[in-house]
Order: structure tokens, then sequence, then C-alpha cells
């Protein structure tokens, strides 16, 4: 092991000494030096978190039932098969026993178990309950479990939560070593964890690394933990420790470019899967809040522009007729910046919030429009699966147009009939003709509706002229512009 010395003192006081320099007695200067400790830490031992840890960490095998033909099985699975009974002496577990030299094709079955993959979990209860990702298990007709005591169990699925990658299965057995949950809010950047699995089918394989980042955004509802844990296909589901001998999360995925593991894995933060866990334990699905809008992010710009002071909150895109948003009174355009005291820091936070309220809540909201913040209550609904329409982009018309400060910035605009509210579902607005310049450098469309200008609603051309007037034409602009079902905000700067 490489350490550092401290050589500041000894190397600048010995030259001063011979000179009698410092201005001090010799017999002062000629004490020795006190010796720095250096801050160097040995590297962890995992042994004995492995011995407390391991035996609540099983392999997961699914498999599914087909009617002749190969399965879903590709060749990337029969190499890998091929590439273990070469290495290993042993096939992939699970993989089909070959039809020895006396079977004939008449006597293979109609329909046969193909194994569909090899995955991990972990027990969180002595009587059985086993934890893993929900893709792990999916489509599959037979779920096996083995035990690091070699024991195997068929598992039935109790619920498997999609959004989440969280899934639950239930082994007929007790007294069980179940494992020991963590405090993520502990959780620091930079400290040493490890991951125990079957990636390759290799089973109770212990790999370890550090915490390289915290709440990292890559998916939907949930804040992963990024760490540099060697995660192979088959660690999928399986236990994230800490030193301390807790499961702080499940290993769940892995950035790659090559399919296999280059630096950077992801974990589900344990106390999330934990909640999904209990409702599914209680009925086999989880129930999430809904208030029915489309958000976005906001931009430093766009907040700078509108007033907001800062890039925060989740930016309105549209508002699902009939949802609870528009009941509550949320309009397209307003940044959503609190949902029951809680701030919005960022768009993604707002799924989060509101798909943990139970459905029935009133929740406190706050947004932001037009320069003011404003306090709304809303009755969150139950989530649905998605469902997307689009609507037709409008036509032109014959209506009046704009002239003036607006063409010199380089738009056009027209009134909007009543026919073309209707259709795209406004109320106020002026629909752009043509583009130029200024405008169509900030990527404003024929066709785009825009519905205020520097945080002044616009009604019609009138509305709107006098709006592109008022506004301080050296300094940025916002205007906030409808496109098909969606708004958002776009930024005409001054020319330089």
């Amino acid at each position: 092991m490489l350490t550092m010395k401290n050589w500041g003192a000894a190397a600048l006081i010995a030259p001063l000494l011979a000179l009698g320099t410092l201005g001090a007695p010799a017999q002062a200067l000629a004490q020795p030096a006190v010796p720095v400790a250096p801050s160097v830490r040995g590297l962890p031992d995992f042994t004995d978190l492995v011995d407390q840890a391991s035996p609540a960490v099983v392999n997961i095998r699914t498999v599914e039932r087909v009617r002749g033909g190969s399965g879903r099985g590709g060749a990337g699975d029969e190499e890998m098969q091929e590439l273990l009974r070469r290495f290993f002496g042993i096939p992939l577990p699970g993989a089909p026993r070959q039809p020895g030299p006396r079977q004939s094709p008449q006597e293979q079955p109609s329909e046969r178990e193909v194994p569909r993959g090899v995955g991990s979990g972990f027990i969180i209860t002595a009587d059985g309950f086993v934890m893993t990702n929900a893709h792990v298990v999916e489509g599959a007709d037979e779920v096996l479990v083995t035990l690091t005591d070699k024991r195997e169990f068929k598992a039935r699925i109790v619920g498997a939560d999609k959004r989440t990658d969280v899934a639950v299965v239930k082994i007929d057995a007790s007294g069980l070593p179940a494992v020991r949950v963590g405090d993520v809010g502990r959780l620091r950047v930079g400290e040493w964890v490890m991951a125990i699995g079957s990636p390759f089918g290799l089973e109770n394989t212990v790999t370890a690394g550090i915490v390289s980042a915290k709440q990292r955004d890559t998916g939907e509802y949930l804040p992963f933990i990024q760490t540099d844990v060697a995660v192979n296909p088959g660690n999928s589901g399986g236990p994230l420790i800490n030193m301390r001998g807790e499961v702080v999360g499940i290993n769940s995925q892995i950035y790659s470019r090559s399919g296999g593991f280059m630096g950077i894995s992801f974990a589900i933060p344990i106390d999330e899967a934990m909640r999904v866990s209990e409702q599914l334990r209680a009925t086999g699905k989880v129930t999430r809040g809904r208030i029915g809008v489309q958000i976005a992010e906001v931009t430093r710009d766009v907040a700078e522009s509108i007033g907001l002071g800062k890039a925060q909150g989740a930016l309105v895109r549209s508002v699902e007729n009939g949802s609870p948003a528009e009941k509550a009174g949320i309009e397209a355009g307003d940044i959503i910046t609190r949902f029951e005291g809680k701030t919005i820091d960022k768009a993604s936070d707002l799924p989060r919030l509101v798909g943990n309220t139970k459905p029935g809540s009133r929740s406190a909201i706050t947004v932001f429009r037009r320069g003011h913040a404003r306090d709304l209550t809303i009755n969150v609904a139950e989530l649905e699966p998605e469902q997307t329409a689009r609507r037709p982009a409008a036509r032109g018309s014959d209506a009046p147009k704009s002239a003036g400060a607006a063409q010199a910035m380089g738009i056009t605009v027209a009134e909007l009939t009543d026919a073309q509210k209707r259709e795209l579902k406004v109320k106020r607005g002026v629909r752009v003709e043509a583009t130029a310049d200024a405008a169509a450098r900030a990527g404003l469309r024929e066709g785009d509706v825009i519905l205020s200008v520097g945080n002044v609603d616009v009604g019609n051309v009138r509305d709107f002229e006098a709006a592109v007037a008022k506004a301080d034409r050296g300094k940025t602009i916002n205007m906030l512009v409808q496109r098909g079902e969606l708004v958002q905000y776009v930024l005409i700067r001054p020319a330089r």
C-alpha cells in the first residue's frame, strides 16, 4: 500500500537551521518537529459483512412454458450457456437439458419449460417474503427461489410494480434469515457498499465499490442511488449493502454501451422499495395519486424571464380535461412550486410526491402564475393507465393579423376563430402565421398559439400588439406558447 509521508516540516526547517535564521535561539529551533499522522485509511474488509448478509440473498430463476419451437431464448443465451459449459463445466442454471442420443423428435413433449432468465433477490421476512425486481419475474409461468443452503422453492408472485421495478414473491418456509433494512438518509456519497447476487447465474457473487451519487433521476417515480459496484445481468433484484450490513438499495439497472458493466450502476432506494412492498403484500398492487397534468423542467432563462428568480418547480405544459388540476384552477403555463408544503426543486419531484399521496386526499398546492404565487387546493385522484390523445392542428384563417412592433420582431399572428378555440381547447391567444429573425431563432413556428407575452395574457391581436409594444425590446421577452397539446415558454432575445 502506498502511504503519504509528512515531508513538509523537515524539508523546510532543516535548511533554515543551517543558516541560523527564523530569528530564534538555536535551542528553540532544534526542538524536534511533532510528526503529523497522515490521513490514510486501509481498504475495508467485507468478509464479516458477507457472512452476515449472504444467507438472506437468494437466486431466482424464472421459467416459461411454450408449445413447440425453441421459446424466446436467442443466440446470445445459447452463447452464454456454451461459455459457462466450457469454462465452468456446468450449464447455465436452469438451462434445458440436451436431448440424449436415444431421444427422437417424436418423444419431445408438445409443451416444455424454457428458462427465461436468472436474477437475484433477498428475504425481507422470516416467513418467506422475498423482494426482487419486477422485470426479473415479468412474464414468468414459474419462479424458482434457491437459498444459499441449496434448498429450492417454487415461489408465488405476490405482486409487481413496473413503475418502480419492485416485486415481492412468497415461498413456503419459516425461520429464514432476513436482511436488516438501512436508512437511506444516512447514506453518503463516497461510502463503501457491496452487492451480492447471481451475475450470469453465478450464485452468491460479491462485488464492492462506492456510492457515486444520490438522487439520480433516471426513473419516473424513483431517485436512484448510483454506484460503481460491478453489476451485470443476473444481479438484478439483489441487495446493495452498506458497511453496517444493512440493505440500502435494490440493484436494478446499469449504464452500458456494450451490454456489460461499465462502471455505472443504479439501485432503487430501499425506503421507496419498502413502501411499495407493503402495498404489494397488502393488496397485490400499488395505488398512486394523480392530478392530471403534463410537466417539464423550468430552465434558468425562463425562471429569470418570468420573475420566478431561480430554476425550480414544474412547468405545466397541459391540463387534462376534467382532471383534478383543472377543477383546482391550474392552467397551462403555471409553475407548480410546492405540493403539501414540500418544495418542488425539479419537475421529477412532483410525480413522486403526488404518486405517494393517497387518492381522495385534499392537498395544498402552490403555483406561480404571471409574476405571482397562488395557493390552491386540489383533490388527488387515483392514477390510471396513461392515455394520449392528439388534437388536430389549427388551420389558417382570414382573421385580422398583426403589424408594427410584432412584425419588427419577426412575428406575424392572426386572430383565433371560435371554431379554432374549441378545436384547440383554449380560451385566449393568437395564432402564429409566420416567423423570421428573432422569433425564428427562438423556435417559434407557424401554427403555434401565443397565450401570453411578458406575463400578460393575450386575448386577441390587439392585446398581443399592446403587450409587445409595452415590453422592453432590449431585454429577453417571454412568451407562453401552445404547440399541439402542450405549452412551453419561448424566449425572444434582443438582436445583438
